[in-house]
């Protein structure tokens, strides 16, 4: 009797593990050569170099001129991940600003363009196609500079799923197909973007991202973030990994209710987090005319803006220690307008913490609250995630010669 046999591995499926598994590594060493792939994955040096070369003709890497060698032999070619031809692109759309950023395969900013935009009174079509305006300059800025976008990254408020915005409560979109609206404005603007790889997700999600792979969280991997605009949103990150939940739709924190018989929100319930800590509640209660403005009060100990700072502090500890009892992480981390405003903030926050976690690691002292780095946004997650993407996948990613 037969036995049955196992299925042959896909060739081109395993060329395509090795040629990710290849510029991962060049990647990660930031300068290597062919020997030291060849001895970091566990192929020969005959196979690495072939996908090396593919790499090469690719864009994905190049060949610096320069040679070394970290090992007995002759010395060998560097090679590089490529800071021309492919790249991130990036577009963070949030209640009253877009953002656009172009990363290249090395991880370096090479374009960064905001404009401040109130989306919340033109329908939602007019404002994807806004910041597909903003992406395509963004995008002519980085053709000069010899980058081509391999693949963009939407970072959205609210409800993300499919590429569709199932809600955003402070911009009042329902069912929005962000992607393809936002594709088609862009194509329209920019015709070589047309079937560029799209990846959306809510707009903390993305400031999260950014954080666990371009901020100074060493090696902190679990960690709660908190990202402050004109409503609050939040994100949940364990082991490296973003928490999303049976939908895609853990961390909506912003709508935690901490007094049920607070202020009505925009999402229908009451007395969320939003309508004490979010941008416009803390504006309002302060009486100020911006996050700048409210920070001059508060230096100046203006008596209205102390307080409404001391409300929101409270509030964020009230909805944190509640999300700290719940998941455990190692640290808490303020984005957005909150860490300009953290020395106000801190110790009504800390304090509530201290009360509040269970396990009685959050002393005031425990430095378990961070700010999050000034060079992280949602944009920049959202161009990371691609970059992510071309490293597990560069042949899903490629870019045509000379476009």
């Amino acid at each position: 009797m037969n036995q049955p046999t196992e299925p042959k591995a896909d060739k081109s499926g395993v060329r395509r593990h090795n040629l990710s598994l290849v510029l991962r590594t060049v990647h990660e060493a930031g300068e290597t050569t062919r020997a030291a792939v060849a001895a970091r994955v566990g192929l020969t040096r005959p196979a690495v170099s072939s996908l090396v070369e593919q790499l090469l003709d690719l864009g994905f890497l190049v060949e610096s001129g320069k040679t070394f060698s970290g090992q007995a032999g002759r010395p060998g070619t560097v090679l590089k991940p490529a800071d021309t031809g492919p790249a991130g692109l990036g577009v963070e759309i949030n209640v009253d600003y877009v953002t656009v950023r172009v990363v290249d395969l090395t991880g370096t900013d090479r374009v960064r363009r905001t404009e401040h935009l109130d989306n919340r009174e033109p329908e939602a079509g007019d404002v994807l196609a806004r910041a597909a305006r903003v992406a395509a300059e963004a995008l002519d800025a980085a053709a000069e500079q010899h980058l081509v976008p391999a693949g963009a990254g939407l970072a959205l408020p609210g409800l993300v799923c499919d590429g569709t915005v199932r809600q955003a409560p402070n911009l009042g979109w329902n069912e929005v197909p962000a992607e393809a609206l936002f594709g088609k404005a862009l194509t329209a603007l920019r015709p070589d973007t047309a079937g560029l790889p799209f990846t959306s997700d809510n707009e903390a999600n993305m400031a999260a991202l950014a954080e666990l792979w371009s901020g100074s969280l060493g090696d902190l991997r679990t960690f709660l973030y908190l990202t402050g605009e004109i409503g609050v949103g939040g994100a949940i990150v364990v082991h490296g990994e973003l928490l999303r939940g049976a939908h895609g739709f853990a961390g909506e924190i912003g709508h935690l209710v901490v007094d049920a018989a607070g202020p009505l929100c925009r999402c229908g319930s009451r007395g969320c987090l939003e309508q004490y800590a979010g941008q416009a509640a803390l504006l309002a209660a302060a009486d100020a005319g911006g996050v700048p403005d409210l920070a001059r009060r508060a230096e100046a100990a203006e008596p209205r803006a102390l307080a409404a700072l001391a409300e929101a502090g409270r509030m964020l500890g009230r909805a944190l220690s509640a999300a700290v009892n719940l998941l455990d992480p190692e640290a808490v981390v303020l984005g957005g307008i909150y860490p300009r405003l953290m020395p106000w903030l801190t110790a009504a926050l800390a304090s509530e913490l201290a009360d509040r976690v269970v396990s009685g690691l959050w002393t005031p002292d425990a430095e378990r609250l961070r700010p999050a780095s000034a060079a992280t946004d949602a944009a920049r997650g959202a161009a990371a995630l691609v970059l992510h993407d071309i490293l597990a996948d560069p042949l899903a990613h490629t870019v045509a010669p000379g476009a």
